[in-house]
């Protein structure tokens, strides 16, 4: 059997996976839809990942597609918690980290305290 860290984040893209390895310090697993997803698709990550039986976060873009898709997951998947970035950023990966760092940490997120300054 697989063994799965408890916490999974759910983003958009690399970019944004990118941005919160940076912050976080504790070993969350960070899945990339690239963009929306099909109802096989989505299938196979609630098998792939175990999603019914994690703590699972939603943190996607401000715009059309990141509404589109945090829609989409919220039926799916609603168990999961919300983290949400400014619309004065828009995405998840142009908002800085400060106060990236802030939202993660308020879910209980671990991350490094040097982003919280």
């Amino acid at each position: 059997m697989t063994e799965y860290t408890e916490k999974v984040i759910i983003v958009e893209g690399l970019t944004d996976k990118k941005q919160i390895k940076k912050v976080i310090a504790e070993d969350a697993e960070i899945i990339c839809t690239n963009g929306t997803l099909g109802v096989e698709k989505f299938d196979e990550l609630l098998e792939d990942y175990d999603l019914d039986n994690r703590d699972v976060y939603i943190l996607v873009d401000e715009d059309s597609p990141g509404i589109r898709l945090r829609n989409q997951l919220s039926r799916e998947l609603p168990h999961a918690e919300h983290i949400y970035v400014s619309s004065e950023y828009r995405e998840v990966a142009t908002t800085p980290d400060n106060i990236l760092a802030a939202e993660l940490a308020g879910k209980r997120i671990e991350v490094n305290p040097i982003f919280l300054i």
